[in-house]
């Protein structure tokens, strides 16, 4: 039951002082987060793209208030693309979004997200990668499918992120496998209310299930989130059920996180992709990743004390 406690915890900005400033915080920050600059993540792209591995780049960030920090935010994906471009990788190396980022939750929010991500989009385009909606508390994903939708009118390619544990998302599976779409199934990392997600890990896990049978089914491009060693087991099930050839779907991992598994799948031809976030802004992101596994909690205690 820790998970909720933590998630609680990534919205508090006295728990934030707090394990900034704890001494162990950095050792375990770099385990999940390479890098706070484009600069100090290169070697890293270089280095998984070297090792037969795909990445999704992610500049985390996500307390923005202002129109300036969303622009700000838009002009740090710019400047990924700039440096990523001369790389020649196309859609090996990728990125993520989040909208919030882009000034979602300010007045206004969906036109601003709206005009702060289409040049992004359309920058990735050009030197042949594309940009994933990442998907955030519920009440934004009506906004979120929206820009998606509107996003893909001029680049198709452009994917989004649907969570499992939330009720409405097996029909937003199926609207979204009919569109061809590219669709990344995680299980969902927000504290959401019982009235709209499932709070049993066995119920999260059947619902995961029964949406990627149906992107398995359908015309989309499937990208399997997930660390779990069962559901991938039975994804590889599922697309061999649905006919699909293994580049046509994909799986995708935390950096960080299970690495021996991104290069065992890698080995046996299946596309894997890192998911890879770097910037200065890290509480959030930082506080979900200890939420979503006690070991990752155990290791963040654990180096903690030993540089007390």
């Amino acid at each position: 039951m820790l998970g909720p406690v933590i998630l609680a915890a990534s919205r508090s900005d006295r728990m934030r002082r707090l394990i900034s400033a704890a001494p162990g915080t950095k050792q375990v920050v770099d385990r999940f987060i390479p890098g706070e600059t484009v600069d100090e993540v290169l070697p890293i792209i270089r280095e998984l793209t070297g090792q037969g591995l795909e990445l999704t780049l992610d500049v985390v960030g996500e307390d923005i208030t202002t129109p300036e920090q969303a622009a700000a935010a838009r002009d740090a994906y710019l400047e990924l693309i700039d440096r990523l471009e001369p790389l020649e990788l196309g859609a090996r190396a990728e990125m993520s979004v989040k909208l919030s980022m882009f000034g979602q939750a300010l007045p206004g929010g969906h036109e601003l997200a709206l005009a702060n991500v289409r040049p992004v989009v359309e920058a990735a385009a050009a030197i042949g990668t594309t940009v994933t909606l990442d998907a955030e508390d519920h009440t934004t994903l009506d906004s979120m499918f929206a820009i998606h939708e509107e996003l893909r009118k001029d680049v198709p390619q452009t994917g989004c992120v649907i969570q499992a544990y939330l009720f409405r998302t097996e029909e937003d599976a199926r609207r979204l496998a009919a569109a061809g779409s590219r669709v990344r199934l995680v299980k969902g990392a927000y504290k959401e209310p019982a009235e709209v997600a499932y709070q049993r890990k066995h119920e999260i896990d059947k619902a995961y299930v029964r949406i990627l049978r149906t992107l398995m089914e359908g015309d989309g491009y499937p990208m399997i989130g997930s660390h779990d060693p069962r559901l991938i087991s039975i994804a590889q099930e599922l697309a061999r059920t649905a006919g699909r050839k293994l580049d046509e779907y994909e799986f995708q991992m935390l950096y960080g996180i299970r690495s021996d598994e991104h290069l065992r799948l890698a080995a046996e031809g299946h596309r894997m992709r890192v998911y890879t976030a770097y910037g200065t802004d890290w509480y959030g992101y930082f506080m979900r990743r200890l939420a979503e596994k006690p070991a990752n909690l155990r290791f963040f205690l654990r180096s903690v004390m030993s540089h007390g």
